[in-house]
């Protein structure tokens, strides 16, 4: 049975691999393709400079993702049946014998570690290279590590209790640990999704309270027509790190906030971010982050009956390399192997994610004008150097978002022109 699941992971493994390497050359084999010609749709809105810019923009950073789809694969291999996982353990039981939770705690943070490590060049070259290339890029060095350390130690004051938990429950919480373990989880959720906006958020970026009078009386007016009740209207200073502009909602419950970007700002007029905040309400009231986070839950109460069961079977350890069974190799090798699993779903969870995106456009062409959505996103598009043209394979797998062309088509009918 382990040299069965050995074969099926690396085989697993080698077909999504190349799976992904050929959806990234297709996508940029049609960016380029469609390079020289603006897309009819935007003829008249986004220059053939713009298009071509994003073409390249885009064409480079799959290049980029290319490289780093093949090293994740084989560091992967290295970790799991090359025996890395088990010569990192076999390190810590040297220092720390008689010790199996914080031993087993400081084995998975090393191996997260060691996937930070070679995830460091890929983030430096794309914020230093590519995006300074383009002109996206405001961040300095200095700010680029000392987010990453703050990110460091965020995720390990907040991940390594949870950590702990779920160690001390698999060691000792019996056969139904990974239902109490789950439910901890969710709670932690929740919670997270409560004091984000209020008390994380602020230690990466400054966030302010909207001081346009004008234009925070429309968007006030707007909210309330939508039965939306926030903490308050903020901008993000998003200048400091990229060019690139947004708009989001955040919190949960009573902590809800409405976040702008500065670039945004910059950007639209008030007709345009009226659209688009109405765009962001029609996600609320279609209850699409409700709906995710319930998802997400199912997700992973699924996902930890499973490890239960595998976590007792021995030929799981060694089919992925690791020879000295133990629950946190369990847990490892769980998170590290399952997404090699999942990956044929992508496409599953990217339609459903475009589904919920045409329902908010949807939602938005009724509370706010279509057309100042439409000019809004094509602003986005230019701007964010968006590509217009991407592969329609590589989309399926892997957008979130629908093609511009077909949105802009589809909420061009609201406004009686396919060509606002």
């Amino acid at each position: 049975m382990a040299s069965t699941l050995t074969f099926l992971f690396v085989s697993l493994l080698a077909v999504t691999t190349v799976v992904r390497v050929w959806l990234s050359n297709r996508h940029i084999h049609y960016v380029q393709t469609h390079r020289h010609q603006v897309p009819a749709a935007f003829a008249n809105t986004i220059s053939l400079e713009a298009h071509q810019k994003a073409a390249d923009y885009s064409s480079t950073k799959t290049r980029l993702t290319v490289a780093e789809t093949i090293t994740q694969a084989v560091l992967l291999l290295l970790l799991t049946v090359g025996g890395g996982l088990q010569w990192i353990d076999h390190i810590w039981t040297q220092w720390l014998p008689n010790q199996d939770i914080i031993r087993g705690a400081l084995v998975i943070c090393s191996a997260l570690f060691v996937s930070t490590l070679v995830e460091l060049p890929f983030d430096y070259y794309r914020t230093f290279t590519i995006d300074a290339k383009f002109e996206f890029n405001k961040m300095t060095p200095a700010m680029f590590f000392n987010d990453m350390f703050k990110h460091g130690l965020v995720g390990l004051a907040l991940g390594a209790p949870i950590l702990f938990v779920a160690l001390w429950l698999m060691q000792g919480a019996g056969e139904y640990w990974w239902f109490y373990l789950w439910v901890i989880w969710s709670i932690f959720n929740i919670v997270m999704l409560a004091v984000y906006p209020t008390f994380i958020a602020p230690l990466f970026n400054k966030f302010t309270p909207l001081a346009d009078q004008s234009l925070k009386s429309r968007i006030e007016s707007l909210l309330t027509k939508c039965g939306f009740k926030s903490q308050g209207l903020f901008v993000m200073d998003g200048s400091t790190r990229s060019g690139h502009g947004n708009a989001y909602f955040t919190g949960f419950g009573n902590s809800k906030r409405v976040v702008f970007f500065d670039t945004l700002l910059d950007k639209l007029n008030a007709n345009e971010i009226e659209a688009v905040l109405a765009h962001e309400l029609g996600h609320f009231k279609h209850h699409h982050v409700i709906k995710r986070v319930a998802m997400m839950f199912f997700v992973s109460l699924v996902g930890l009956a499973i490890l239960g069961w595998l976590m007792n079977q021995s030929w799981f350890y060694t089919g992925l390399g690791v020879y000295q069974p133990s629950d946190y190799m369990a847990l490892i090798l769980f998170l590290l192997v399952s997404p090699t699993f999942l990956f044929l779903l992508r496409p599953l969870m990217a339609s459903y994610s475009r589904k919920n995106e045409f329902e908010a456009d949807d939602y938005a062409a009724k509370h706010a004008d279509a057309r100042y959505l439409v000019d809004a996103l094509v602003k986005l598009y230019r701007e964010n150097a968006s590509t217009l043209t991407p592969d329609p394979l590589h989309s399926a797998f892997y957008d979130s978002h629908p093609p511009a062309s077909i949105r802009i088509t589809k909420l061009a009918t609201y406004t009686g022109s396919n060509t606002h």
